[in-house]
């Protein structure tokens, strides 16, 4: 069979049925900005100490002394977890004592806040820290929390894939949008922080699954320049729109239950999308369902207004069905020693790309300033790291331009340690540099994913890099807290796993000018960086426009 784009070149790239799929595609993937980083502000964790009862017997001056003073990186603030025991204060209050002159603070015995604590309302009016107590003994569960989320997106990404290659990418991705929408609901009526925590699961599972569900469709229905668009300025502009309009809905929005329900609305928009949206005639060709592929192109040709051929996919003499029958699994993804070799570099790519990315972007409520404020800025730097992803998808190859950008970022995150203490806007800075390195590796890496493997394992091998990479952002909520060891320990670990994986990169084969292979024997052969690669660069960038008919990504 001639080439699935060489077939549909009739089509043209960007015809109202094209341009349907991409914005309704893209425009599908701005929940999941919402979803990936609620727990910022879902699961901040305000000012707080012990909760004081009223009580008469209380003066003034001891009600402000009952709280112990601590020294906490060299700064003086009151204990979170401890005051000095109550019935105690309340005897030397009744006795007319003064705290600090006629009694030694440090002599008197403290307790824990077996009362509760009282938290500030000065920036939320209630978080699941201020519901729940998610501090003191049970702070671990503040981290935990989004480990949970990644926990379920880790599943999601594994199973998502199997599901949408065996059953379709349309049929996953509205499935999966019901569940994303359906259980943030739910999530509004938790009633304890297990409670919550099981259906941040559920709700991870499918935000991860419908993401790369309408990736993975985008990528098969649309072509050549238009394909790239997608994948670089489309999903990933979109993401970065919800993940900018999540601070501002927060801001507005200050108590957690309210938030989520907020947050829910946007998926019941998407419910009439089934009636516009096609399934993939890539992936059907390769389930053997060659008319109803057929049929969803001269639909396309109708809404586009060109006709289309009698035969739409002429068979070549001696070649063979494909088999329908015929399913594969991850272990495709190991099955020779190129695939292997391939996979395994992919896997530590994107293992420390979504690690980075989330340690980055869940420690916006350390840095200095308004936490809404702080959360827009890291959210707004993506939007020029996929402007540039984009260029370097449209003119450089993907070696080339997926090394140049993790060198960016891990190289600004080693700076960091050489920033004197009196600039902390500098580190801060460079800490934004580092993202914006990985939010370019990030958005390359799912194209260049996407165009190394073929239709049949597909969306199975990007929903397995997925999965591997979630394994990383379920380690991202711990890795900032390494800085308890040594304060710039995270940012020489992250710029480590960085440098390594740059230089990784060039081990893999190159899809720049290649089409999208269909089966597994299309896959690219190795190919080497070398001089040739730059001639490639010169000969494209001084290339006249492509025809319609040109596949080269």
């Amino acid at each position: 069979m001639r080439g699935y784009e060489d077939n549909t070149a009739f089509l043209g790239e960007w015809g109202p049925f094209q341009q349907t799929v991409f914005f309704l595609l893209c425009a599908s993937t701005i929940p999941n900005g919402f979803s990936a980083f609620s727990i910022i502000f879902l699961g901040d964790s305000p000012p707080h100490h012990c909760f004081i009862p009223d009580s008469g017997n209380l003066s003034e001056a001891w009600r402000k002394a009952i709280i112990p003073i601590e020294v906490v990186n060299g700064q003086e603030e009151e204990s979170k977890c401890s005051r000095y025991r109550l019935d105690v204060v309340r005897n030397l209050s009744a006795l007319g004592y003064i705290p600090g002159l006629d009694v030694n603070l440090t002599g008197v015995e403290q307790e824990c806040c077996v009362d509760g604590w009282s938290y500030s309302k000065d920036i939320y009016q209630s978080t699941i820290v201020t519901e729940f107590d998610l501090v003191c003994n049970d702070k671990w569960k503040q981290p935990f929390t989004s480990s949970v989320y990644f926990l379920g997106v880790l599943c999601g990404s594994f199973f998502s894939g199997q599901l949408s290659d065996r059953f379709g990418r349309k049929p996953v991705l509205f499935v999966t949008m019901a569940v994303q929408t359906l259980f943030t609901f739910v999530q509004v009526f938790s009633q304890s922080w297990e409670m919550f925590s099981v259906l941040f699961f559920i709700v991870g599972l499918g935000q991860i699954s419908n993401y790369v569900a309408a990736f993975v469709l985008g990528t098969e229905i649309l072509t050549a320049t238009v394909r790239v668009l997608y994948v670089t300025l489309g999903v990933c502009l979109f993401f970065a729109f919800g993940y900018m309009m999540l601070p501002l809905l927060a801001f507005f929005i200050r108590d957690w239950r309210s938030l989520l329900l907020v947050m829910s609305v946007p998926g019941l928009v998407y419910i009439p999308l089934w009636w516009f949206i096609p399934e993939s005639p890539r992936w059907l060709l390769s389930q053997g369902r060659g008319e109803e592929a057929e049929a969803i192109l001269r639909d396309a040709a109708r809404r586009n207004r060109v006709t289309a051929p009698e035969v739409i996919f002429e068979e070549s003499e001696g070649e063979e069905k494909p088999k329908p029958e015929e399913h594969h699994s991850p272990l495709d993804l190991l099955k020779t020693s190129n695939i292997r070799k391939m996979t395994l570099i992919l896997a530590l790519v994107w293992f420390t790309l979504s690690m980075g990315y989330f340690a980055i972007s869940l420690n916006t409520s350390r840095l200095h300033g308004d936490p809404y404020v702080n959360c827009f800025i890291s959210a707004a730097i993506e939007v020029p790291a996929y402007v540039i992803s984009w260029l370097f998808l449209r003119y450089l190859p993907r070696r080339i331009s997926a090394s140049a950008s993790m060198l960016l970022g891990g190289g600004a995150l080693y700076f960091i340690q050489l920033v004197p203490p009196s600039l902390p806007s500098l580190s801060i800075a460079l800490e934004m540099l580092g993202k914006f390195g990985m939010a370019i590796g990030t958005a390359l890496m799912y194209a260049y994913t996407g165009e190394l493997y073929p239709t049949v394992i597909r969306n199975t091998a990007l929903g397995s890099c997925a999965m591997i990479s979630r394994v990383g952002s379920i380690l991202a909520p711990y890795i900032m807290t390494l800085s308890t060891y040594y304060k710039y320990l995270p940012y020489i670990l992250l710029g480590s796993l960085l440098v390594l994986s740059a230089m990784a990169i060039p081990l893999l084969p190159e899809s720049f000018g290649h089409p999208l292979p269909e089966t597994i024997k299309q896959m690219h052969k190795q190919e080497w960086l070398k001089c040739s690669s730059l001639k490639r660069i010169r000969d494209h960038l001084n290339s006249p426009m492509k025809k319609p008919n040109d596949t080269r990504l």
